[in-house]
């Protein structure tokens, strides 16, 4: 009796496109969140080896293993297939055209000096200096807002007076 295989792509055929795509998007969350692959895969109960080939797309990743690295991920399932940016996505480009190059080039979740900013804040080791840390940041935006809103109230208060009444 002659088994039956299910067709699949031979060993020496490039991965699917839709494959590499979503990988790269779970290796973009996953250096986002500062994890290794040995640290996402111990929290999904896999190998770092195995990590790495669904990030290369060398490996499918079944449904219920997106889901579950959706939840540890903390995206939705559409973040792995999506090319913008969940928190600063840009305006839906009409039909099918392409962004501009600058629409990437202006996100800072793209720049290398945050990717660099949030590789040093997750090297911090003890939580209690990485939390300080990020108390400090947000409180040095919020001063850095409240300047920039009273001095465009001064400029309007100005702008005010020279008005003819």
């Amino acid at each position: 009796m002659q088994s039956t295989r299910r067709p699949g792509r031979q060993k020496s055929e490039k991965p699917n496109p839709v494959d590499v795509q979503v990988g790269s998007r779970v290796r973009l969350r996953r250096n986002m969140l500062g994890l290794s692959q040995e640290k996402l895969g111990e929290a999904i109960g896999l190998t770092f080896q195995q990590v790495q080939k669904y990030e290369r797309g060398t490996n499918r990743i079944g449904a219920s293993r997106l889901h579950e690295l959706s939840r540890v991920l903390d995206v939705p399932v559409e973040f792995f297939f999506d090319d913008t940016d969940p928190v600063r996505a840009p305006a839906i480009p009409a039909g099918f055209a392409e962004p501009p190059p600058a629409v990437f080039e202006s996100d800072p979740l793209r720049r290398r000096e945050t990717i660099e900013l949030v590789d040093a804040y997750y090297a911090i080791e003890d939580p209690a200096v990485r939390r300080r840390l990020f108390d400090l940041a947000k409180a040095l935006a919020v001063e850095s807002e409240e300047r920039a809103g009273k001095q465009g109230a001064g400029r309007a208060k100005r702008t005010r007076r020279q008005e003819p009444t």
